[in-house]
């Protein structure tokens, strides 16, 4: 099987810039966190814009947090640039400026987890490192244990069977294998075997699929997707837009919904227009301050320094 995925790969992989060779660590490191709950189509043009701005860790450590936040706009879950940033100032009071390549030392930068730790010693610096995010997760489901979808939360049988699919990397053809069915099988799980539209007939190894022979059973649960509309999360990156859009601080009364304000700044507009009550208001604009996404100033409201 990993043969078969690999050689698709060959022929059918994106053409990722993050994937290219002179790709440093710090671009590799810089991409997995962008892609973390962020598709690559959005994750492309601020991944290219960020490493034109901050190319390295220091210069992004050399900057206030708040153009990390400010720089993230559109990718959703701001406080990931906040751990960006300060992943990249530990880089370089820890490591002197570079990404290490140990995977313990990269678990222990902040904001990095297992997945995200395993996935730069792979993919920036060739350690075999077993590498299992979403899609791999239904890869590995479908075509070894035929279940539709993988288990609501990654559990112990399926850590224990991605380690069982990792070749002999005692060798260094099996630490190349083991690279390759890294960025091979989240592949097919990206373009393929996707979740809700699995395109079988385009699968390299539909023909060995214990979900297909098994006549293609419906998933034991049923997956609920993230609401939007009304929730903490719109309130808060409506919020959130008017700090990044602003040349000045905000007056927390302006983010709060406080009276009438006639106003042609269309990101305040917008938060105006949202049907959010005063406490989810003040409940959103106290979550962006405790989570160090805003900073409250004599002046108003601002992204953080």
């Amino acid at each position: 099987m990993r043969a078969e995925v690999i050689a698709w790969f060959a022929d059918a992989g994106r053409d990722l810039p993050w994937r290219h060779s002179e790709c440093s660590p710090w671009g590799v490191l810089v991409s997995e966190v962008m892609l973390q709950q962020t598709p690559v189509k959005r994750v492309l043009p601020h991944w290219e814009e960020w490493m034109q701005r901050w190319p390295t860790p220091a210069d992004l450590a050399a900057e206030p947090s708040g153009e990390a936040v400010r720089a993230w706009s559109g990718l959703g879950y701001p406080r990931r640039a906040l751990r960006l940033h300060a992943c990249a100032q530990e880089i370089v009071e820890v490591h002197g400026g570079k990404v290490p390549a140990d995977h313990e030392e990269l678990r222990a930068l902040p904001g990095i987890g297992e997945y995200t730790a395993a996935a730069v010693a792979s993919f920036a610096f060739g350690i075999p490192a077993t590498v299992v995010d979403t899609n791999i997760r239904r890869v590995e489901a479908r075509a070894v244990t035929g279940n539709a979808l993988p288990e609501k939360s990654y559990t112990r049988a399926e850590a224990v069977l991605a380690h069982d699919l990792m070749p002999n990397t005692t060798t260094i053809q099996g630490i190349d294998e083991a690279n390759r069915w890294n960025a091979a099988s989240m592949e097919l799980g990206a373009l393929v075997c996707k979740a809700r539209t699995p395109l079988c007939e385009q699968c390299p190894v539909q023909h060995r699929c214990a979900w297909i022979k098994a006549g293609r059973p419906a998933p034991h649960y049923t997956p609920k997707g993230q609401a939007w509309e009304g929730t903490d999360r719109q309130v808060r990156g409506a919020m959130m837009a008017v700090l990044r859009g602003a040349e000045a601080p905000v007056a927390a009364e302006l983010l709060r919904g406080v009276g009438h304000v006639e106003t042609d700044i269309a990101e305040l507009a917008a938060l105006r227009h949202l049907k959010a009550d005063a406490e989810q208001r003040e409940r959103c604009l106290a979550g962006l301050l405790k989570d160090g996404l805003a900073a409250q100033t004599d002046a108003g409201v601002t992204l953080p320094a």
